[in-house]
This record gives structure tokens, C-alpha cells and sequence, in this order.
């Protein structure tokens, strides 16, 4: 039997910059060095745990210094959590990192070499920003450490998130800086009801117990939606439970329940019962109100999420003859607050039941001119789709992650849409996809939108305008 090559351990390699991912990047004899956890300034030694002939990737065994761009992090869950995995850093130095990060993308995928990048947007507020948070019940919450085999360690119920990069194990959360008030609050009093009644958590690695899930979304305009999920049909446990918590937080606004029998946590395939208050919460974004449902997907940072929009349309500077192709567009935010400016809007998403939404939001909001359509856009966007709705003056796509499909990018080459807004979540696969269109458009001016501080994520809105 062949003995696995021992990978060697690189020592005093000094990071120099941030890639994707906030991977830290340094060089060692030509090599390019990949190391989570790193930031520039780290002087380290690096096990490896792939290397070839012109890179290696690993992470840190030994730091001989650290950088001087390192702060004390806020939260004492960093480093368990993976959530804010960039508090180490200034809210500043985050901001100087996401430029580079997007300035490399386009100048390595893009092969754009004279950028138009203006400087990013920060967001109004690095804590407290999201408007919804998951947690996960567990009944043997995460303990930090390492451990022997003979070691007999106490776990304990928990109420929290994930552990980074070991999903199967989730720690209990003291106080989270994402959420505003009553966030905490509602989730302390889950976990403390549950805990004096002897409510059964769930075992995640046996798929028993009762309590599984709790989910809190707030908006801007006083909405505050409360969903637990449960995974056995058990009135005796859950209503009691509820009623203490409407009787204790009176600004909850709408409370469901959803019983999950299933062997994963997702829920967009169950029903939502309402158990207290109101159908929906609702957001605003200028004149448009948004209806969210307990299933509704709507942008986490809606502060933020307001200057993207505004950027999206200004650069998209509708006309009223303008017909416009929303690709990717949710429950048709962007699209609800274009159609004002414009002849019509054709909004195309892959999620039903989005889908749903953005056609009640319109009526909600007396729009008669969107039209909203369900399918994958690969498929759904030809010939037919073009002659069915009329040719497109300016197309904005706001697509996942993963970016644009190929076809979709060559069918934007037929189409010849005067003006493409680009709005993107990854700068890597959003410079993939403008390379590709660059046959036939130019790249005017772009904008990086700091939506998720103390995370190496960032939005960017690109403005392309045919040759």
C-alpha cells in the first residue's frame, strides 16, 4: 500500500493581500500562498494542504507576527461562528480590502484594464444591520476545545448558529451583533422557556426531539415576524410556548409555527401557520410597500439595500418608452420601483413562490405594468420570450452567486439591449460574465456596495452600455 506524501509545513511566509473568499495571499520563491484566516501583515507558517508546481493552499500552524491591521474582535463567538469573520479588521480596513477584491476580479477574470471603480459605498450602520436571522435548537450544544477520547464532556441544550465549517455542530449564542432589539431577547426567551419546561431539543445527528428551528425578520417600518419551527404536531408543547412569547414581547406583529417533519430544515416546501398578529410585515423602499411573508426573501441589510437599488436605477436612467427585462428579480424589487419609470417591466425568477410575491406586491401597489414570470432563465429567456414581450431597451440582472449562465450572456449579445445594470453579489463570476459581453459592450462605470460588514461579501453595480 502507497504511503500518502506528507505535505510540508512553509515557514515565516508574510501575507501581502486579500483574495476571494478573504483568503490571505502571499508568495514564497514565485509560488502564490493560500491561507484562511490571514490578513496582510500576518507573518506565518503555513501547513499545506494542497500544493502544485505554482501555488499552495493551507492554513496558519504558527503566527511569528501579526498584522498591525488587526483589531480586537467585538464579539466573543469570532472564531466559532462564521458568520463575522472579518471583526478582526477595521470597518475601514474591511472597506480597502473589498475594493482590492473587486479591482483584482475585473483586472484577472475581467481583463479590464482601465477601471472605472468608484469608491466603495459603506454601509450606514458595521452592527445590527440584518433584518433576519436562523437559529438552530440543538440538544448538545458546541464546546469549544480539544478534547481526549477519554474525556467525558458535558454538553449542554443550545439555541444558535452553525459552527464554521462544521455544520453537523451548532454553539449557543450569548448576544449576536446582527440583529436589532428584540432580536437577543427573543431568542433568550425561546431557549429559557424551553429549558424550566423541559422541552426536548432537537438531536441533529439523530433527527429526534421537538424544537428545531427559530427564525426572526424585522423591518424598518415596526414589522416583526417570529416563525418556529417544530418537527412533531404537539399543541400541548408549542401553544403555551407561543402565548408566553406574544405575552411577553407585544411588538412581535406577526407570529407563525411550522411543523417540520422532514430530515433537512428547510421550509419553503411547508406550511406557515399564524399563530398571532397580522399575514404579512411590510417593508418600504421609497413609494413602494413590499408585503413579506413568512417565505419571503428579501435583501438582509435593507438600509443599505436602499442605495443599491437607487445606484441600479439611476445608472439604468429609464425613459417612458424604456422596456425593461429584470433578470433574476426576486419578489420584484427593483422591478416594482422601475415600472414608474418606465413603458413595462418583464421580471424573470427561478423561485414560485417569488414569484407569487412580486405579482401581489404589484397589485398591492396598483402597478399594472410588470409582468412577472417563473422558470430558469437559461430556458425561459429566447426567441420567443423576446417576441412575446417586446425587445428590451435596458436589461438589469441581479443574479445568485454563480452568476449568469453562459446562454443567457450570449442571448444578451443578440438582444443588443441599449444599457445592462449589472448587480452582483460575487465580483469574480459578475467579471466571468462581463468578460464575456465585453464582444460587444463596454464596461462605463462601476460601484461597490459594502452590504455585509465584517464579512468578506461584496455587492457591485456595473453599468454597460452597447459599442
Amino acid at each position: 500500500m502507497r504511503k500518502r506524501k506528507k505535505l510540508k509545513v512553509l515557514e515565516n511566509v508574510t501575507i501581502t493581500q486579500i483574495a476571494d473568499q478573504g483568503i490571505g495571499i502571499g508568495r514564497v520563491e514565485g509560488k502564490v500562498i493560500m491561507a484562511e484566516n490571514t490578513i496582510p501583515g500576518d507573518v506565518i507558517d503555513l501547513q499545506i494542504t494542497k500544493g502544485k508546481s505554482d501555488y499552495a493552499i493551507g492554513y496558519a500552524v504558527k503566527f511569528h507576527e501579526y498584522s498591525k491591521l488587526r483589531v480586537i474582535p467585538f464579539c466573543e463567538h469570532f472564531g466559532v461562528c462564521g458568520g463575522c469573520t472579518w471583526q478582526n479588521v477595521a470597518y475601514e480596513t474591511q472597506l480597502v480590502f473589498k475594493m482590492q477584491l473587486v479591482n483584482d476580479a475585473f483586472r484577472r477574470i475581467g481583463k479590464i484594464e482601465s477601471l472605472k471603480i468608484l469608491p466603495i459605498l459603506p454601509a450606514p450602520f458595521d452592527k445590527y444591520y440584518r433584518n433576519k436571522l436562523e437559529f438552530t435548537f440543538t440538544n448538545s450544544g458546541y464546546v469549544a476545545g480539544k478534547f481526549s477520547r477519554d474525556e467525558v464532556i458535558e454538553k449542554k441544550p443550545a439555541l444558535g448558529f452553525h459552527v464554521r465549517k462544521e455544520f453537523a455542530h451548532v454553539f449557543d449564542i450569548k448576544h449576536c451583533y446582527l440583529q436589532p432589539y428584540p432580536s437577543n431577547e427573543i431568542r433568550l426567551a425561546f431557549k429559557a422557556y424551553a429549558t424550566v419546561h423541559q422541552l426536548p431539543f432537537y438531536d441533529l445527528r439523530n433527527q429526534t426531539g421537538y424544537l428545531r428551528n427559530l427564525i426572526v425578520k424585522n423591518t424598518l417600518t415596526g414589522g416583526l415576524m417570529v416563525i418556529l419551527v417544530v418537527a412533531e404536531d404537539k399543541p400541548e408543547l408549542l401553544l403555551p410556548l407561543l402565548q408566553h412569547v406574544s405575552n411577553t414581547f407585544p411588538e412581535i406583529t406577526s407570529l407563525y409555527y411550522c411543523i417540520n417533519q422532514k430530515n433537512n430544515d428547510s421550509t419553503y416546501d411547508q406550511e406557515m401557520i399564524l399563530f398571532a398578529g397580522e399575514k404579512f410585515i411590510t417593508e418600504q423602499i421609497d413609494h413602494i410597500q413590499y408585503k413579506l411573508g413568512p417565505k419571503s426573501f428579501f435583501q438582509t441589510n435593507i438600509s443599505q439595500a436602499v442605495n443599491l437599488y437607487h445606484i441600479a436605477l439611476e445608472y439604468a436612467d429609464l425613459k417612458k418608452e424604456d422596456i425593461v427585462y429584470d433578470f433574476y428579480t426576486g419578489l420584484g424589487s427593483i422591478a416594482l420601483l422601475a415600472a414608474t419609470q418606465c413603458k413595462k417591466v418583464i421580471g424573470v425568477e427561478s423561485v414560485e413562490a417569488a414569484v407569487e410575491d412580486a405579482k401581489m406586491n404589484a397589485t398591492a401597489n396598483n402597478i399594472d405594468n410588470c409582468t412577472f414570470i417563473y422558470g430558469d432563465m437559461a430556458k425561459v429567456f429566447d426567441n420567443d420570450f423576446i417576441n412575446t414581450y417586446g425587445k428590451a431597451n435596458v436589461v438589469i440582472t441581479d443574479p445568485p452567486r454563480v452568476g449568469m449562465h453562459k446562454d443567457v450572456c450570449l442571448k444578451l449579445l443578440e438582444l443588443e439591449p441599449e444599457k445592462i445594470v449589472y448587480v452582483s453579489c460575487n465580483p469574480v463570476t459578475q467579471a466571468r460574465d462581463i468578460q464575456i459581453l465585453s464582444e460587444k459592450y463596454e464596461v462605463i462605470t462601476m460601484q461597490p456596495v459594502d452590504m455585509f460588514p465584517q464579512t468578506y461579501h461584496v455587492e457591485n453595480v456595473a453599468l454597460l452600455r452597447l459599442k
